[in-house]
């Protein structure tokens, strides 16, 4: 069994994770993945030849290079990181959980708020959330079953971007209300805590690996989100203009469309 290193440009977060292990789930011969997202780097251990796994890897997309073979890897090794593996489903099944809440939950409060920032922000929460829910169910699945998974996902948070560019351009034109700050600030506030405490709970899937300063990066995406709708409240409540909640909407926007692409993607 050989044990193969890549570089994965793109790979900074759970999610490119989640991406990476569904392509390679279906690939004959691998036995593991080794993650550490800091570096953006991975290591597969596999039997055979490389070139199925580099071939995955790069249609989906995310910049992998090949970084050479080391030395074979121990069965025994490869029971004990599997065992750390199943014991994620957990972590991973609350972390669905809460990122589902606050999708409901920001979603109406920016349609009875009027603002397309925080609903754009409700619709990260979902990306996450759907990211979480292929990691689960595709678990023990049929390579055509993960496809399908992906490709129903993909299609989902694209046509939710899409929808959302679309209502953010209506509402630049023929919409001018300002939305209610205080809701804006007080939602976001309460989904940077949920943010916080999915970093919580994922913390204890795999301490002191590179899983936890993965979870880090992931949070601090999405906290970064949080913080630029609170940013966008701020600067409606000092000039009284909508526009500044209609831009972080879109950039939101533009970010779920990007995890479709990648999601899309895998599933070709």
């Amino acid at each position: 069994m050989n044990r193969t290193t890549y570089h994965v440009e793109k790979m900074d977060c759970s999610a490119e994770e989640q991406l990476v292990r569904m392509a390679l789930g279906g690939v004959e011969g691998v036995r593991h993945l080794a993650f550490d997202l800091p570096n953006r780097r991975l290591v597969v251990a596999h039997v055979g030849e490389a070139a199925p796994v580099t071939s995955a890897l790069t249609r989906l997309g995310l910049g992998a290079q090949l970084k050479g073979e080391t030395e074979p890897v121990g069965a025994a090794n490869l029971e004990g990181q599997a065992s750390n593996d199943r014991s994620e489903r957990g972590p991973l099944a609350i972390a669905l959980a809460i990122n589902a809440a606050f999708f409901v939950a920001e979603f109406a409060a920016g349609l009875v708020s009027g603002s397309m920032g925080l609903v754009a922000d409700s619709l990260d929460n979902l990306a996450d959330a759907l990211v979480y829910a292929l990691s689960l169910l595709a678990v023990g699945g049929t390579m055509l079953r993960k496809k399908r998974l992906a490709r129903g996902s993909g299609y989902l948070q694209l046509g939710l971007a899409v929808f959302g560019l679309f209502e953010v351009v209506r509402r630049f034109f023929f919409a001018g209300g300002t939305p209610d700050v205080a809701t804006m600030i007080v939602v976001s506030a309460l989904t940077m805590a949920g943010n916080v405490a999915t970093l919580l709970v994922l913390r204890r899937a795999r301490t002191g690996e590179a899983h936890v300063e993965a979870s880090w990066i992931f949070t601090s995406n999405d906290i970064k989100v949080n913080g630029l709708v609170i940013l966008s409240a701020l600067v409606v409540w000092a000039t009284g203009s909508p526009l500044p909640d209609l831009v972080a909407g879109a950039l939101v926007f533009v970010i779920v469309a990007g995890g479709a692409r990648r999601i899309l993607a895998l599933a070709r």
